[in-house]
């Protein structure tokens, strides 16, 4: 289905020089001279290869129609991830990269969201936020205020977070999968 350029969003999946790709990025750039244009990162579902590619806004691409089916995380084999189709009990391999900077956040038993384009998976969804533990926090800086400041983490998915200041080690709480950003204290 044609779409202009500009509608073109995060996780979609295009058809470009005759190739499959996903969107990983866009940005529409407004220059103060010219018209504007957007920039789109994405990547090849074939090679993997990523690349940039650049269109006016008033331009159309074909967008492919993704089916969305819902599995449950298993394990890990290597480079790949093993996904369970929870109404028939197959299992599916995919390669670790397909899930891009969210494959720290994977847990155990978690349930995913996988993208397919005529029965191949073009791209998983993660859930919004997930409950982590933070293992390293900074001590407070005497002096700080508490609204607008942030101490560095290390969460027990080995990602580096900001954190409110009366968050300390040993606590658990929610961020969010998409930028690893703290979103609130775990309730228990």
């Amino acid at each position: 289905m044609k779409q202009q350029a500009n509608l073109i969003r995060a996780g979609q999946v295009i058809e470009h020089d005759g190739r499959r790709w996903t969107v990983l990025k866009q940005q529409i750039i407004t220059p103060g001279k010219g018209g504007a244009f957007i920039q789109v990162e994405m990547r090849d579902l074939k090679t993997g290869n990523k690349t940039n590619e650049r269109w006016r806004t008033a331009d159309t691409v074909e967008r492919l129609m993704t089916e969305e089916k819902e599995y449950t995380y298993s394990y890990m084999d290597g480079d790949n991830i093993v996904l369970m189709d929870p109404e028939t009990f197959e299992q599916l391999l995919l390669p670790l990269d397909l899930l891009g900077d969210q494959a720290p956040f994977l847990q155990d038993n978690m349930t995913l969201i996988l993208n397919l384009v005529e029965g191949d998976p073009v791209g998983v969804v993660l859930p919004a936020q997930v409950t982590l533990e933070v293992v390293e926090a900074d001590p407070v800086v005497k002096g700080q205020t508490a609204s607008s400041s942030y101490k560095p983490a290390r969460l027990s998915n080995g990602v580096k977070t900001m954190v409110p200041p009366f968050i300390e080690a040993g606590e658990r709480i929610v961020v969010r999968t998409e930028d690893s950003s703290y979103v609130e204290r775990a309730k228990s």
